[in-house]
């Protein structure tokens, strides 16, 4: 009997002896756990350094970033020698990196501001001989920069030009709201009960179109409108009055994201100060 009961005992003491041995290893595991954390946080700083790759390229002046990231996985980077086709690799300081053979580095970000005269077309060229705006700036920077948005041939006013591809994307997309002011010559003076059509929301080609402001320009004929839109369709403006039957005979931007003409004669450019930069850069 003595000896079932010691031998009991010495089972149960024995099942006693396993969790015990048990619970060093989980010590154990979080000692390594402690020493694994601390290497990721390491990574973690080392990957947070430098500048994606598809916006150094976009600052570059090359191409936009999603233009860059087809480029990236397209084999036409190199980092250093060797070639890249990740996304998310970060470019650091002393980095050597060609686009198509050739070496490329950020440019500094240029803002420059222009009174688009008439009878010049928004493009960077024109297989047609036709005049483009980019002759009106060709000497505003050594940095090369686009229009943001677009003005028709006939269309006078302001036009922005920039490398900045994150501040054009801003003031381009709708849900920003970005304010312009048009000041409109008509065929015939528009008669109030059109102007009143004119007011809040209109549908041009089965699309809404909402319309922030218009009215009479102050002591000039009933035919000068001003129009205030954020909409950035193309033509838009003009299809606007021809929508209650009237023909724009000219149109002119006055104000473009609180940008105005002040001091800036038609045919001329000037570079934004630092407190109207500041201003776009806060728009929400």
């Amino acid at each position: 009997m003595n000896s079932n009961k010691n031998s009991s005992r010495g089972r149960q003491e024995g099942k006693k002896s396993t969790p015990l041995s048990r619970k060093r290893k989980p010590l154990e595991r979080k000692s390594t756990k402690k020493t694994f954390t601390k290497i990721k946080s390491n990574q973690k700083s080392d990957e947070s350094s430098g500048i994606r790759l598809n916006k150094y390229i976009a600052n570059s002046g090359v191409c936009s970033r999603r233009e860059a990231d087809t480029y990236i996985e397209h084999g036409s980077v190199e980092v250093n020698g060797k070639l890249v086709t990740e996304m998310g690799y970060k470019v650091q300081p002393d980095d050597v990196v060609r686009f198509d053979g050739t070496s490329i580095s950020p440019e500094q970000k240029r803002y420059i501001l222009l009174n688009k005269p008439k009878n010049y077309i928004t493009t960077m060229d024109d297989d047609r001989g036709r005049k483009t705006v980019m002759e009106l700036i060709a000497n505003a920077s050594k940095e090369r920069i686009y229009p943001v948005g677009r003005l028709d041939r006939n269309t006078t006013g302001l036009l922005l030009f920039t490398n900045d591809g994150d501040l054009a994307k801003k003031l381009t997309h709708p849900k920003h709201n970005v304010r312009k002011l048009y000041h409109a010559s008509l065929d015939r003076k528009l008669e109030l009960r059109d102007l009143e059509k004119l007011r809040g929301e209109v549908i041009i080609e089965g699309r809404k179109v909402f319309i922030d402001a218009v009215s009479y320009v102050d002591g000039q004929p009933k035919s000068e409108i001003g129009i205030e839109i954020h909409s950035g369709r193309n033509r838009i403006v003009r299809k606007i009055f021809e929508h209650v039957g009237y023909k724009v005979n000219k149109l002119d931007r006055v104000i473009f994201a609180e940008l105005t003409k002040k001091n800036l004669p038609r045919g001329r450019w000037r570079e934004l100060t630092n407190l109207e930069l500041a201003n776009l850069q806060k728009m929400q």
